[in-house]
């Protein structure tokens, strides 16, 4: 009998495990479908989803080491835009590449390290402190782009800037490099193990001795780099930001997230490349929608149909573990 559940729940770990890649390949699958159905160019949209999904991936991949905590940020849109805005700023004001990197990535990374500052250091539950994190970044950004640019047409920078450099070749170089390196730190190291435990069962870290704080801010910072290289991509792909720019990708990260089969819970079973798998696959289904729903209300729709595909794969997720122990 014990062997037989041990086979059962074997079996169902490795069909979470799959689950993910078959679907992304289903969707990629009917994503090319609609679009010769559609008659529309196949690489103009391809190149759409790829700009798109790298964006998503780049800043999910850090943030997985937010949700291994068993928490979770939802100001890393607003963060996007505030460090894209802070890089226009900066180009603008001096003309210069190289400075103009160095306010996006400084920019990122200290509005995570506020979060996590408030949230490890003053006791804040951290979902309190990104909620209102994100209302100040979406103010601040906005009422920057507002006096500079308009609301309308938003602040940019000179196109020829970064037009060389936006090429598939340049981008899946920097998420593979980002990846490899958040991969290496999650799985190989000393401070990737003792996350998955906090995230695990917080207590029973602390009574080891493992400092909660401090991988707290380290999980905080890795996602403010992740934050940085989004809002570079996103200059690179549109060399303007409006009030709108990167809007949804907080929401965003958490579908992509769980559709990559990551549980929300966090701890032991959490995936680096959930943000990979989890990323495209939702641009690829967010798209297909937007095809197939070609109406004024396709935004609404679309919205609904993936809120409703979110609460499946949940469901899905979570079954192999509904009869075992809880893990936090």
């Amino acid at each position: 009998m014990k062997q037989t559940t041990f086979n059962r729940n074997k079996i169902g770990q490795l069909m979470v495990t799959i689950l993910p890649f078959v679907a992304l390949i289903v969707l990629f699958a009917l994503f090319v479908g609609v679009v010769s159905m559609k008659g529309y160019r196949l690489d103009m949209y391809l190149q759409i989803v790829f700009n798109e999904g790298v964006v998503l991936a780049v800043v999910a991949t850090g943030a997985i080491f937010i949700y291994t905590l068993g928490t979770f940020d939802i100001s890393l849109g607003a963060a996007t835009l505030f460090a894209a805005t802070m890089g226009v700023l900066a180009y603008n004001a001096t003309e210069n590449m190289a400075l103009m990197i160095l306010a996006i990535f400084a920019s990122g990374i200290i509005c995570s390290l506020l979060n996590s500052v408030l949230a490890s250091v003053f006791h804040i539950p951290a979902f309190v402190t990104t909620v209102a994190m994100m209302s100040v970044l979406t103010a601040v950004a906005s009422q920057i782009i507002t006096t500079k640019g308009g609301a309308l047409g938003g602040i940019s920078i000179p196109s020829v800037i970064v037009k060389d450099m936006d090429n598939p070749g340049f981008k899946i170089i920097l998420l593979a490099v980002f990846f490899l390196v958040c991969f290496f730190t999650f799985n190989l190291t000393k401070a990737g193990r003792r996350q998955k435990f906090i995230g695990g069962n917080p207590v029973c870290a602390a009574l080891t001795g493992i400092q909660f704080n401090k991988y707290t801010i380290l999980a905080f910072t890795i996602a403010g780099i992740g934050v940085g290289l989004g809002a570079f991509l996103t200059l690179v792909y549109t060399p303007s930001v409006t009030t709108t720019t990167a809007s949804s990708i907080g929401m965003n990260i958490f579908i992509a997230i769980v559709f990559g089969g990551m549980p929300i819970s966090g701890g032991a079973r959490s995936k680096i490349y959930a943000s990979l798998v989890g990323g495209f696959s939702f641009m690829l289904l967010n798209d297909i929608l937007e095809l197939v729903i070609d109406s004024s209300a396709a935004y609404g729709i679309t919205q609904l149909i993936s809120a409703v595909f979110f609460l499946a794969v949940v469901y899905v997720t979570s079954m192999n573990y509904r009869t075992q122990m809880l893990p936090r």
